[in-house]
């Protein structure tokens, strides 16, 4: 079982600058034996054992740093699967402005399209009935 390139790159940077920060979890990341692809083994067997479809960022990483921490830890037998992972993206001013500009386009489109859907509509005639005369109390 391979994790995706994105996943394993998001992970080993995290590892990277949890190192920079923290001296202690350095020592035992620098002398490691287990590689990214342990790591992210070890993840994804976690993962399939809870049961669980979707984790906190915090809660991967944890467990990240649990098979660094440990290096007895069995990390399991790899499994296939997939890995959806989320993407903050900054955006300039610009590209809000333009992207903004896309949206209400679109929207307009859509509102002029149902207008002409809505009036190109045949109106619905009411059947034709019969007038009956109408009968007055009087007339029994």
């Amino acid at each position: 079982m391979k994790g995706t390139e994105q996943f394993k790159a998001i992970i080993k940077n995290y590892l990277d600058n949890r190192a920079k920060e923290d001296e202690l979890f350095r020592a035992k990341y620098e002398t490691t034996t287990r590689t990214i692809d342990d790591i992210v083994n070890y993840i994804f067997s976690e993962v399939q054992k809870s049961g669980c479809y979707g984790f906190a960022d915090e809660e991967i990483y944890s467990m990240a740093v649990h098979v660094v921490d440990e290096p007895t830890l069995e990390i399991g037998k790899p499994a296939s699967c997939n890995v959806v992972v989320n993407h903050h993206i900054d955006l300039t001013e610009e590209e809000k402005a333009e992207q903004r500009d896309i949206a209400l386009k679109r929207y307009q489109e859509e509102e002029l399209r149902k207008l002409q859907v809505r009036n190109s509509r045949p109106k619905p005639s009411k059947p034709k009935v019969p007038q009956q005369a109408e009968l007055s109390l009087f007339d029994f």
